[in-house]
């Protein structure tokens, strides 16, 4: 069975950037006899920033199903048999972030739907990320609920994350990180969600998806900010509370159930008292490629043009930025030039 994503709506030309960067001046401080209260400061990131922007698994969900061109919210509601409210308040949130913009298709009485925006298909690249991570690590004996088709080279593909400039694929021991000039840090986003969904297989109800897999592995923010440490090289429980400000039942709540999914494993560097650091297993690195590639949508449309870090290639000794690409033609893979073999039965016919 197959489907395909070219009936995306056409995009405006010039659509908005979501967000400038944050300032790196000092915040005022309140005016008034109570000594102000610190807020806790992060390191910026565009990884953070689009996680944020993103929001949560359910979020993640919505857009899947607008790459597979649900627009109507009657539908996306029994694809993902989502109360009305958490619905409503998934779609006005992509919306606002500038993801989804409203378009009427109904007078009387009048009725929206929510087509994609250039951001928001932007943002396809990193699904077909997270969906390779999945398909490989968590297709388990019933195999890839979904096989990508390439119709600009014709040939089923696998999505791979290669250098902007030698287009060979991006191993995180041969990146090496630089300031960037949006470097610095900045004030923890007002309003933040860290939990974890808390019935995570009900992002497959009606559609099996590697996207959904990935998602209950990395579970939330926290894990999301956890994993990207590692990929700093830090690795210990005290290095992790202190550059993350998590609480320590939160962090040892994380670092238990990414021990407990393969992404890490625990190795003791100390005796007496014994301590232990947080080391990456392969599975857990085969997540780099989705987390750069969040990385560049992130400097793309929400660092003001200053993105906070720069990757180097080793292999070739270039600046780059990942390009999720067909690993059969090494060309990037683009909403509008896809097709898809379904091995289930489309919740959503055309």
């Amino acid at each position: 069975m197959t489907s395909s994503s070219n009936a995306l709506e056409k995009l405006p030309a010039k659509p908005r950037r979501l967000r400038q960067a944050p300032t790196k001046s000092a915040q005022p401080e309140a005016v008034g006899r109570k000594a102000p209260v610190k807020a806790f400061r992060e390191r910026n990131c565009s990884v953070g920033r689009t996680i944020d922007a993103i929001g949560d698994g359910w979020t993640f969900m919505v857009l899947r199903e607008c790459y597979f061109n649900v627009r109507k919210f009657e539908k996306f509601q029994d694809i993902l048999q989502l109360p009305r409210t958490t619905l409503a308040a998934r779609l006005n949130a992509l919306t606002d972030e500038g993801l989804l913009r409203q378009v009427q298709y109904s007078d009387r009485p009048p009725r929206y739907e929510y087509a994609l925006t250039k951001v928001g298909v932007d943002l396809y690249p990193v699904m077909l990320a997270l969906m390779s991570f999945g398909d490989k690590w968590l297709a388990g004996k019933q195999g890839k609920p979904l096989q990508l088709v390439h119709q600009a080279c014709g040939k089923q593909c696998t999505a791979l994350v290669i250098c902007s400039e030698c287009r060979e694929e991006v191993l995180p021991s041969r990146v090496s990180y630089r300031d960037g000039p949006g470097a610095g840090t900045s004030p923890v986003r007002p309003g933040r969600k860290g939990r974890r969904s808390a019935d995570p297989t009900a992002l497959e109800r009606r559609r099996p998806s590697s996207v959904a897999r990935a998602l209950k592995v990395i579970g939330d923010r926290w894990s999301f900010m956890i994993i990207r440490e590692g990929f700093f090289r830090i690795r210990r429980f005290d290095e992790l509370q202190t550059g993350l400000g998590i609480a320590p039942n939160i962090l040892a709540d994380r670092l238990g159930r990414l021990v407990a999914d393969g992404v890490f494993e625990r190795v003791k560097y100390q005796s007496l008292p014994d301590r232990f650091e947080y080391k990456f297993t392969e599975k857990g690195k085969d997540l780099f490629g989705p987390l750069i590639a969040m990385l560049r949508w992130g400097d793309e449309w929400l660092s003001g043009g200053e993105p906070p870090l720069i990757l180097t290639h080793l292999d070739c000794g270039h600046d780059f930025h990942a390009v999720v690409a067909c690993d059969q033609c090494r060309e990037a893979l683009v909403a509008n030039q896809m097709r898809y073999v379904m091995n289930y039965r489309d919740p959503n016919p055309q």
